[in-house]
């Protein structure tokens, strides 16, 4: 294989890597690194629930126990 062989396929293998970088760097690269990071820090959260959620919840669930009355309208 002659030289000018080796030099179209390295532009080839360019061309192609600049036409796909749109996708490649989602998976390589430091922006990558770093959502991959916060991935893992988020995925160690956990949700505390306040006393005023839990205040609502409850005053919804006794307002949902409550007989209700419906007037027949004709």
């Amino acid at each position: 294989m002659s030289w000018p062989w080796i030099v179209l396929l390295a532009l080839a293998v360019g061309v192609v890597i600049g036409a796909e970088w749109s996708r490649v760097s989602a998976y390589v690269g430091a922006d990558a690194r770093r959502k991959r990071e916060r991935d893992k820090r988020k995925a160690s959260f956990t949700v505390i629930r306040s006393e005023e959620e839990e205040f609502a919840e409850s005053v919804q669930r006794d307002l949902d126990k409550l007989p209700t009355y419906e007037k027949d309208r004709r």
